[in-house]
């Protein structure tokens, strides 16, 4: 159906569309012409229907279940940072305090874990940092170029349309003169034609009189 529409404006030749009433009449034309085309089917009925849990975890379906049921957020547990000793019923209980070591053990490898941490971003953080701008620079000026390749694309674009329509605009000016004179010319001939018809009902009549009289 695409393919059978004639576009028949020409936005950069064409002159008026600021008179008063233009926009109005436009818009009613555009109202008119879509209830004539009301959606009648979905357009969308080939394609699949989307999954909308395509992309959720376990753990995300588990915290939109919890939002839905309205119930509170599980607190975060803080024991594991936290070094109890055993309770005093258990304080002669091996098991107890072999866990309470356990725990301990836990804690201060999580503690030499941190200080090693700290100490990699003292020796590479600053170096890592500098990395991460000089790739983020990159990426804007990378971006940047893009965008201005796209603006240049898109003036290009506006340019050879501008072009094609002010050529179209000249060839149907050409064409109206052109028209206009010959329309011009056939009202000139008619005129004439009616002259000689005129002149020429004027001379019959002009012998009727002289056959009538004799002449």
């Amino acid at each position: 159906m695409a393919e059978n529409v004639v576009i028949d404006a020409l936005p950069y030749f064409d002159r008026g569309y600021d008179d008063p009433g233009v926009r109005e009449a436009a818009m009613e034309l555009i109202e008119r012409e879509m209830h004539k085309f009301p959606p009648t089917k979905n357009y969308l009925e080939h394609l699949p229907a989307p999954d909308h849990d395509k992309f959720l975890t376990p753990l995300m379906k588990a915290e939109l279940a919890r939002i839905t049921s309205k119930k509170p957020m599980e607190l975060m547990q803080t024991e594991r940072y936290t070094l109890p000793a055993p309770t005093p019923g258990l304080r002669h209980d091996p098991e107890a305090w072999n866990k309470a070591v356990e725990n301990s053990k836990a804690q201060l490898q999580h503690q030499l874990v941190r200080i090693e941490n700290l100490e990699l971003m003292a020796d590479y953080g600053a170096q890592a940092w500098l990395k991460y701008n000089e790739t983020l620079n990159q990426m804007v000026s990378d971006a940047q170029n893009k965008l201005q390749q796209i603006r240049k694309d898109i003036q290009e674009v506006n340019w050879q349309r501008k072009d094609t329509q002010q050529r179209a605009g000249q060839t149907l000016s050409r064409l109206e003169n052109e028209w206009a004179t010959l329309v011009h010319k056939n009202y000139e001939i008619e005129e004439v034609l009616i002259k000689l018809e005129n002149e020429k009902n004027n001379m019959k009549a002009g012998r009727s009189v002289k056959k009538q009289f004799g002449f």
